[in-house]
């Protein structure tokens, strides 16, 4: 039956391979079932709610994304939209929560139209082939910056923004051993070197006594105290115009480039790069965020953890309903998932980031308006600490390149209307 519906063959991969890249997708992004509820807990919502939202939300959005769209893209409520909803739009504009989570559902509505009507479809094919490479290898970065700062290998400086962190710590130290241990396991064509690595560091962590091994069962909280109780109308009344255009341009960019970067290192990009069944991709991403608003949690988002998953060998959709699974059985088992330290899963973030930065190599260098945008792409992604503003600073980047070196026609209309989106955007927003 799996074999039929996924069509694993056809994709190169087998029920094993797919249970494993699950797992070790869900290992590199359970940190959000913590994470989340600690953010959303500082704009005045019910923490434990919010953990059960959390789980409820990346299982059905990765079980939509895997079930309809059969890619093995996970999904959960995304890292920095909750931080804007919470210290942004609720702690700094003063909305309340309810109307923050109204902003979400609508800016989902808005990504289910785009989507059903192709609109965000045709945006997504519209990025040149330079920038797309980017995105993977812009990615790649970003998920090298988050793998190091977990493990804390760097940490921030006033005066340098960036500075080399505590290696006498313990967990730098078993993050550095845990990188070696994965790259060796994987140059010796170990199955499951990822998954090896983050569970070695673990174990390794609970006997050295630095994460307390917490137990393995607790009964799941309640969620009714955020269940449906997004404020729809105070959204549109309260002139949160400017926040829900926001989420919308995040979650749109964000998405996209993590689908784009995610599908083209697992090879699931045609000969004209690119994404088939892209728009049951974006349909099922669209819906999440939805769902996310009425469970009670900021917006869910395609995750790039997802790499992780896919460089162990997941190519369809069953990568994600084993994430999905995972995610429902973290309601029961929260505190056995919450014995993973981040330094644990740092290392697998930064063993993709190698896999994926090799994008860089198939740009086109000797024409300086492709390879100067891709850059740019790329290095922008995590020194901005942001998917969507790196895809931003390339388009515009891109459109400026081309049209000041006289080569107008390389531009395509929809690259050129977005770029102008973009500079309006910062101008304005």
């Amino acid at each position: 039956m799996l074999e039929r519906y996924f069509k694993l063959s056809a994709h190169g991969t087998s029920v094993r391979t797919e249970v494993m890249a699950g797992l070790t997708t869900f290992l590199t992004m359970a940190y959000i079932i913590f994470v989340n509820p600690d953010i959303l807990s500082a704009a005045g919502m019910p923490k434990d709610s919010v953990f059960v939202a959390t789980c409820l939300a990346a299982a059905l959005g990765s079980g939509i994304m895997g079930f309809y769209a059969n890619y093995p893209i996970a999904l959960a409520p995304g890292m920095g939209l909750n931080a804007y909803f919470a210290f942004a739009v609720v702690q700094g504009m003063g909305f309340t929560w309810q109307a923050a989570l109204g902003a979400v559902f609508i800016s989902g509505t808005l990504f289910v139209i785009v989507s059903l009507f192709r609109i965000r479809e045709a945006i997504v094919n519209a990025i040149p082939r330079s920038l797309k490479f980017a995105i993977s290898a812009g990615i790649g970065l970003f998920l090298a910056i988050i793998g190091l700062k977990n493990a804390g290998i760097i940490t921030g400086h006033p005066a340098t923004l960036l500075t080399l962190g505590d290696l006498h710590k313990p967990g730098a130290l078993l993050a550095v051993i845990g990188f070696i241990l994965i790259v060796a396991l994987e140059q010796r064509k170990v199955t499951g070197a990822i998954i090896i690595g983050i569970l070695s560091v673990t174990v390794v962590s609970v006997l050295l006594g630095l994460t307390p091994f917490g137990g393995i069962i607790a009964p799941p909280p309640s969620i009714v105290p955020t269940f449906m109780q997004m404020d729809i109308a105070g959204a549109l009344n309260a002139g949160l115009l400017t926040v829900i255009l926001t989420f919308f341009m995040v979650e749109l960019f964000d998405a996209s480039g993590t689908l784009i970067g995610v599908c083209h290192r697992a090879g699931l990009l045609d000969a004209e790069g690119k994404l088939p069944r892209l728009k049951k991709a974006l349909l099922a991403d669209s819906g999440a965020i939805l769902a996310g608003a009425v469970l009670g949690t900021s917006s869910t988002t395609a995750y790039i953890e997802s790499a992780a998953g896919t460089s162990v060998g997941g190519r369809t959709g069953l990568t994600a309903v084993v994430v999905a699974l995972l995610f429902l059985a973290a309601l029961v088992f929260a505190p056995l998932a919450g014995t993973v330290p981040a330094y644990a899963t740092a290392p697998a973030l930064c063993y993709v980031a190698v896999l994926m930065i090799r994008g860089l190599s198939e740009i086109d260098w000797d024409d300086l308006t492709e390879a100067a945008p891709a850059v740019v792409t790329a290095i922008s992604m995590p020194f901005t600490f942001s998917i969507a503003h790196g895809i931003a600073f390339g388009f515009i980047t891109y459109a400026a390149c081309k049209v000041l070196a006289g080569r107008t026609r390389d531009l395509s209309p929809m690259v050129a209307a977005i770029a102008v989106i973009f500079v309006l955007k910062f101008a304005f927003l």
